[in-house]
């Protein structure tokens, strides 16, 4: 009987913070790992300290053509995908006042949009692969009330779900990854277990151990989030689309799409 093969791993928004330790952690288990970030340079770095494992994919993930022809390249490298991690995206906290409509449309965007184009590019390379596992990170909004925090980010729960329910027929797993608890945040008096203060190294093991069940759902409760995802440093650009956004209102980012 033959040794098994490597998985294959599709990552986006692996340039810092949880998803740049998701691909460390990936990358020591000796699996194939195709990254996406905007940012070329940590791609290139890994592509490096890994030179048979990565295939870097980098490219703006809110463009349809570019996550076709991401696509289309992991598709002539490998033939298909075993596991698809889609971390790029932004969270944003407005402390209860309006979000403008930029900042909202950046959210859409940076978030179901870009999540959408990579999932329908995914689906036929997760159904030539062995065991296939799509996993969406999300922001905590699915949980927090509106008074606390707004992005409108249950749609990403309906988006994973109707995921789930396109691949059910292929065998395809898919888990919904959110900070936040198990269940709805309740009164600021009710009971929950102190957040823990996880780095990115550290929380990336804990999500990497609870994909191994394959759940619906894993709960990442944590202290901070830019500890996990950091907003950008001062040598980094952002898109013209959120500039104005961020001068009124810092954001961590998830991994820039």
């Amino acid at each position: 009987m033959g040794s098994r093969l490597p998985r294959r791993y599709w990552l986006t928004g692996a340039g810092n913070g949880i998803g740049a330790s998701l691909a460390e952690a990936i990358l020591e288990t000796g699996a194939y790992l195709a990254i996406s970030s905007r940012s070329a340079r940590s791609c290139e770095t890994l592509s490096v300290r890994y030179p048979e494992q990565v295939l870097t994919v980098p490219g703006n993930l809110t463009d349809s053509q570019t996550v076709r022809e991401i696509g289309e390249q992991i598709a002539r490298q490998w033939g298909g995908l075993d596991s698809v991690i889609l971390n790029a995206g932004t969270a944003e906290y407005v402390d209860g006042q309006p979000a403008d409509h930029t900042l909202i449309e950046h959210i859409v965007r940076s978030n179901l949009l870009a999540a959408s184009f990579c999932i329908e590019v995914a689906m036929p390379l997760l159904r030539a692969g062995a065991e296939p596992h799509l996993v969406g990170i999300t922001s905590p909004v699915t949980y927090l009330p509106p008074s606390q925090i707004e992005t409108g980010d249950n749609a990403m729960r309906h988006l994973f779900e109707s995921a789930r329910a396109g691949l059910a027929s292929a065998d395809v797993d898919v888990t919904l990854v959110h900070p936040g608890y198990d269940g709805p945040l309740l009164k600021p008096d009710s009971c929950f277990p102190t957040p823990a203060h996880r780095s990115a190294d550290e929380a990336a093991r804990h999500v990497l151990d609870q994909l191994v069940q394959r759940p619906q759902e894993v709960a990442l409760p944590i202290a901070s989030m830019t500890a996990l995802w950091p907003l950008p440093s001062s040598t980094e650009t952002m898109q013209a689309d959120t500039e104005s956004c961020q001068a009124k209102n810092g954001y961590p980012i998830k991994g820039q799409p």
